[in-house]
């Protein structure tokens, strides 16, 4: 199973993300790699959780209400008595809640980005909620330009919104508007966590060889309970792993378990026969309560640590650890996050909100089984505090730390080169037919799918290693030169970082264009990788630039967040590009 790969599995669902799990670094598309002796809680951050399962009382409310125009409530049927999922009646009760989605989607590219990929359909699978909502996975709708759902039995399909996403848990909500669409539909309630060895039946629309139009029915049985990568949003988070097949088009659909939803279906094994992940109820019910408490996605939290455990007996006596005492050791912290104010390299936690943390990391969880103690971390609300047990040269001491989700990392105190940037357009900005751009994942996606191998090695090691020192930090590249005489002879040193703008350390892209846009010398110098030196004559470089932009019909020297974040304090709306009316022809692109 080592050579195998976690993917999602939408239909033309291309995810590319190099993850590290446990000290160990993927080569393509989340592959997994050989445990390493470090157990990481890092940016981009395994996010963390704390959830309370409690055993199943066999009563279980319908799975089932029916909305009608007297009624959006619904009405509810009898309750099932036991936990068994006969494949017939997770059928039945699918039949008027499954959907399928048809997603048009166009990605930017980020060798060119000032314009898109060409566009290309994908389908998924997506299933009915209370409040007149569908629930898919977000990798089956990111980057959308346009989404229908169908319902079971209907050749009509409908226009959808996504009202929200959230690629960390890959799960997006869609609504639509259309009272039709809604006549004689039904929503599924939530189950819980099923132990294992408890039988699932996983409904949606996989795709097969010319058919998968029909809804399908693939049961199994659950054989682990963890946290688990998520491919689609370079995480971890809790996951169940099952034995049925999970195939493309079967993202989004719903696993039943009696007569309610277990998990959500979003990824698989490939390499490996019917081994198929969804994405349990804890983690549905914390995307859906932060979206109906705040009005948007929140996120998961994380504590930022990269923790090692403590299982050597001879690590344990060197920091003092008492023979009954457990924990994790602290390794490395992330500057930026609340626990850089009070933790320090080579603490040793040993509980976190009172949970005692064994020295391999875990902590209890239901019947004799364990769970690596970042799960606690990442089911507590955004801004909550979390107490902290600590031994720190042999004393115990006590913190509190506030909490963080990782969109909010990923937003503010984002990892140094971004893991993933979905549904939104890459910044860039160029000068004299220097495309200036800063240094993500995705970019290096670019190099094709063994792009830890084929992309610039310097770039690629800063991507998976280097963490931010200060907000706003970027690595800023030239990622190449569109030719010209006036930037001739500097062809050769695209793919290097950018150091210093007239002397000056740039923070990030903006800082760059900012700098360069005021120049108020003759001569303007970039100071690159390697010593390299680019040297510009300013007002020559300036009339170029119009000139190279027309040559390649660009529209636009800047990207329109940089343009967007300059008069981000002016009342007035941001102007078009400067060079916007360069060309009639330019009008249309973009």
């Amino acid at each position: 199973m080592l050579g195998a790969s976690l993917r999602a599995v939408g239909r033309l669902c291309s995810v590319r993300s190099g993850i590290r799990i446990g000290g160990g670094r993927s080569r393509s598309r989340g592959l997994l790699s050989a445990a390493s002796s470090t157990y990481h809680v890092l940016l981009p951050p395994p996010l963390s959780t704390t959830i309370t399962i409690t055993p199943p009382t066999f009563r279980f409310s319908s799975s089932v209400s029916h909305y009608s125009d007297s009624n959006c409530n619904g009405s509810q049927t009898d309750a099932f008595t036991h936990r068994d999922t006969n494949a017939y009646s997770a059928f039945e009760l699918a039949l008027d809640s499954v959907v399928k989605v048809f997603t048009v989607s166009s990605s930017p590219s980020y060798l060119l980005p000032w314009q898109n990929k060409s566009q290309r359909e994908m389908m998924g699978s997506g299933f009915v909620i209370p409040g007149k909502r569908i629930l898919t996975n977000a990798h089956v709708v990111a980057d959308h330009t346009f989404v229908l759902v169908r319902k079971h039995g209907s050749p009509t399909k409908y226009r959808a919104e996504i009202q929200a996403i959230g690629h960390e848990c890959d799960l997006a909500i869609l609504v639509v508007e259309s009272e039709e669409f809604w006549e004689g539909m039904s929503f599924l309630e939530l189950g819980d966590i099923p132990f294992l060895q408890e039988s699932v039946a996983v409904v949606g629309y996989p795709q097969a060889y010319n058919s998968g139009d029909n809804i399908s029915v693939t049961k199994g049985v659950v054989s682990r309970v963890e946290p688990t990568q998520y491919v689609h949003g370079a995480t971890q988070l809790m996951a169940i792993q099952i034995d049925a097949a999970i195939n493309p088009g079967n993202s989004g659909g719903p696993a039943i378990m009696g007569n309610s939803v277990a998990g959500v279906a979003f990824q698989n094994l490939s390499g490996a026969e019917n081994i198929g992940y969804i994405i349990p109820v804890p983690v549905i019910k914390h995307f859906i309560s932060g979206i109906e408490e705040t009005g948007k996605y929140v996120g998961f939290c994380s504590l930022g640590l990269s923790c090692q455990p403590t299982e050597n007996d001879q690590l344990r006596t060197h920091f003092q650890m008492r023979p009954e005492m457990t924990g994790v050791l602290v390794s490395k912290i992330n500057p930026l996050s609340d626990a850089h104010r009070v933790l320090k390299k080579d603490d040793i936690i040993f509980a976190f909100d009172g949970v005692p943390i064994a020295n391999d990391g875990t902590v209890p969880f239901r019947n004799r089984e364990r769970i690596t103690f970042d799960h606690l971390v990442s089911m507590k609300k955004p801004n909550e505090t979390a107490q902290l047990k600590v031994l720190r040269d042999g004393e115990e001491h006590e913190f509190s730390v506030t909490l963080q989700p990782g969109k909010y990392f990923f937003e503010n105190l984002q990892p140094l080169v971004p893991v993933h940037q979905f549904d939104k357009l890459p910044s860039y900005f160029i000068f004299a037919g220097l495309v200036f751009v800063p240094l993500t994942q995705p970019y290096l996606h670019e190099y094709g799918e063994d792009w830890y191998n084929t992309s610039p090695r310097r770039l690629c090691e800063r991507a998976l290693r280097e963490l931010p020192t200060r907000p706003g930090q970027q690595i800023v590249i030239l990622s190449q030169v569109l030719m010209d005489d006036i930037n001739a002879g500097y062809e050769r040193l695209s793919e290097l970082q950018v150091k210093k703008v007239n002397g000056v350390e740039i923070e990030n892209l903006k800082h760059l264009s900012e700098m360069v846009e005021n120049c108020r010398r003759e001569r303007l110098r970039f100071d690159l990788d390697d010593e390299r030196v680019i040297v510009l004559n300013y007002e020559s470089a300036k009339i170029a630039t119009s000139r190279i932009l027309k040559r390649h019909r660009i529209p636009s020297s800047i990207s329109r967040d940089l343009i967007v974040e300059k008069h981000n304090s002016s009342s007035e709306p941001p102007p078009p590009p400067a060079d916007a009316d360069a060309d009639a022809e330019l009008a249309c692109l973009g």
